[in-house]
């Protein structure tokens, strides 16, 4: 029995083309597309809330924020994502190839979930800090209300910070802008496995 041939690698051109006919987003990684799948009700509550009270937060100062229909590009073996947020913080800069496509956030905030957290914290992560412009990586936890910033340091290492809990406030460490946790976490509903430790604390 022969082996089945495997699948011709796109071009990123052909990728281009693909991609501005196609009613689906897809990333795009050493000539191979991944269809991007469609977000759950505490995803879309979480990216609305955070993209309304950021894009407040930051108005009248340098920088801008895009959505998730923002494409960005990776530069590493032909590498094109899009993440939930980005900030940039000096004026937008496109990759030659497509106009769509930016190349110089400052800022990359993803919104975890169970099929795509591993992905984020590790290989996604890996892309992000192969970007020179790249200075703050948020990653927003929809399971509870939680925060981890990661900022890159002068000698090229990355510190964390946590906001944890509905009382804390979210400061961007490398932008002028601050959101409350309760703000972002607004109408959203927790698994309940998200709260039982709370209630089974023993009494003082």
């Amino acid at each position: 029995m022969s082996a089945l041939p495997k699948p011709r690698k796109l071009t990123t051109a052909e990728y281009f083309a693909f991609e501005e006919a196609s009613p689906v987003k897809h990333e795009f990684h050493d000539g191979e597309l991944f269809a991007m799948a469609g977000a759950n009700r505490e995803h879309n509550v979480i990216g609305r809330n955070l993209a309304g009270h950021m894009f407040a937060a930051m108005q009248g100062g340098p920088c801008q924020l895009f959505l998730s229909d923002q494409r960005l590009e990776i530069g590493l073996r032909g590498t094109y994502v899009y993440p939930d947020m980005l900030i940039v913080c000096e004026k937008p800069e496109y990759a030659a190839a497509n106009r769509n496509t930016l190349t110089n956030p400052k800022v990359v905030i993803e919104i975890l979930s169970d099929s795509t957290e591993r992905y984020d914290r590790t290989t996604k992560f890996r892309f992000y800090k192969a970007i020179p412009s790249v200075q703050e990586y948020v990653l927003v936890s929809q399971g509870e209300p939680l925060i981890e910033s990661y900022v890159r340091r002068d000698d090229g290492t990355w510190t964390l910070k946590d906001f944890v809990g509905l009382d804390a406030t979210l400061e961007l460490q490398t932008v002028a802008a601050s959101v409350s946790m309760a703000a972002i976490y607004a109408d959203v509903e927790f698994p309940q496995t998200a709260i039982q430790p709370m209630l089974d604390e023993p009494e003082a």
